[in-house]
């Protein structure tokens, strides 16, 4: 059984929500106690949070035993999904702006928190994942998370908001690297989803180097950066798979546990790599599907149950077997 329900971040607002994929303990699963958690930031660019990146995510990881969040942060769209007019200079707006989205993080961890006892959560053990976006958002919140532009604005202590671990899929997290490459690039497109990303994000098409550094996670790793879990696609051509090399590298430096998975093939944005979150063929990847069960064997160093060696049914065999 699970328990599902959407929770809203401000009174005022729809489209910043928090929803649950609790696994309700009844029965013999209540033996398990306090459960490990996922909370999940789907991409978008700052402009949306795709779908395809929330629930399908989320019933994947409640299947191998995690308690799940998806959460819908401030974006550009307001709730709604797609892109506006790149053609178009975009209307600034403040709510989706550094650093409200990576904030929202901390304030979802906190309503789980008010909630762990009733869900059953350890919340010694949560995760945060993103994808693209989302999982730039979740680096933020790695390199940011015991600083004061966080906890100051949630009017919380560090310990409160901390998180076990990230998961990083095909994550961006050099917006100065970002900004050389876009230069660079033929694409127009490139520049332009550059110079829209910008606008929503950071409030100008054209932000200063300091601004950049700011947003820029693979600079700003420290030793209370979380362990970290790592996948793309080398044939990744909308965020390049350096992004993710470069956060390793980072990880690396300061001698940050992580793992890093690197596949072949694949486009931008594939999220589980299978029908559960495909609307085409070209978002299906075998290999690269194989990023849950290798982010599931990672987690379980860390998010293992406590669970005795037998069932209380093999324990009753084995003293009828002694009786006998």
């Amino acid at each position: 059984m699970m328990l599902t329900e959407t929770i809203k971040l401000y009174e005022d607002r729809e489209d910043v929500t928090l929803t649950t994929y609790v696994i309700a303990e009844k029965g013999e699963m209540h033996e398990q106690g306090k459960r490990p958690a996922v909370l999940i930031c789907p991409g978008g660019a700052y402009m949306s949070c795709s779908d395809r990146e929330g629930e399908p995510v989320a019933l994947k990881f409640a299947a191998m035993g995690y308690h799940a969040f998806v959460l819908r942060y401030s974006v550009y769209g307001e709730g709604e999904n797609g892109f506006p007019d790149l053609s178009k200079p975009l209307v600034v707006k403040e709510n989706c702006q550094f650093p409200n989205p990576m904030c929202e993080i901390g304030k979802a961890m906190l309503i789980i928190r008010e909630h762990a006892e009733d869900w059953s959560v350890d919340m010694d053990r949560v995760a945060v994942c993103g994808f693209s976006a989302g999982a730039h958002n979740t680096a933020m919140y790695g390199v940011y998370w015991d600083k004061p532009i966080v906890t100051e604005n949630l009017h919380t202590t560090k310990e409160m908001i901390r998180p076990a671990a990230l998961i990083l899929g095909y994550t961006l997290s050099d917006y100065i690297y970002m900004k050389e490459a876009a230069g660079a690039s033929s694409d127009p497109m490139a520049e332009s989803l550059f110079a829209a990303s910008n606008t929503a994000f950071l409030g100008t098409a054209k932000p200063d180097e300091e601004k950049l550094l700011a947003v820029s996670p693979a600079r700003l790793v420290t030793e209370n950066t979380p362990p970290t879990f790592l996948w793309a696609t080398a044939a990744d051509d909308l965020v390049p798979v350096q992004h993710s090399v470069r956060m390793a590298h980072a990880l690396a430096e300061h001698q940050i546990p992580f793992e890093m998975h690197i596949f072949e093939e694949g486009p931008h944005g594939l999220s589980v790599a299978t029908q559960a979150s495909a609307i085409s063929k070209s978002q299906m990847n075998a290999d690269a599907a194989k990023w849950m069960d290798l982010a599931d064997c990672w987690l379980e160093k860390r998010f293992a149950l406590d669970l005795p060696e037998r069932t209380p049914f093999e324990e009753m065999i084995e003293q009828m077997k002694k009786g006998m």
